[in-house]
């Protein structure tokens, strides 16, 4: 569980990268999930969008994926969403306590 203080940096470096996922109507699959894994594994901090043909919201995109990887959800802006899961062996942003 991440703090504010946690968050809000997390927030500030999520401002600079762009958003690598898109959900549409296909909606969230196990491939889906997978390649979340995979981008969290080796960036600790993923951005995604949600289309408008999609059947989720942004918010509820977030947090089913969120809770299928036991990842946090940094933020939800609009159609975007942020998330973060600390990387097992490669280990990069170092949060504020």
């Amino acid at each position: 569980m991440l703090t504010s203080k946690q968050r809000s940096y997390l927030r500030g470096l999520a401002n600079n990268i762009p958003a690598i996922f898109q959900v549409g109507k296909g909606g969230i699959d196990d491939n889906t999930i997978k390649q979340f894994d995979e981008a969290l594994e080796a960036r600790e901090l993923v951005k995604a969008s949600v289309l408008k043909n999609s059947l989720y919201t942004a918010r509820e995109a977030a947090e089913e994926i969120a809770q299928a990887l036991g990842a946090d959800v940094v933020a939800v802006i609009g159609r975007k969403f942020v998330l973060y899961k600390e990387s097992r062996n490669n280990k990069v942003i170092n949060l504020p306590k």
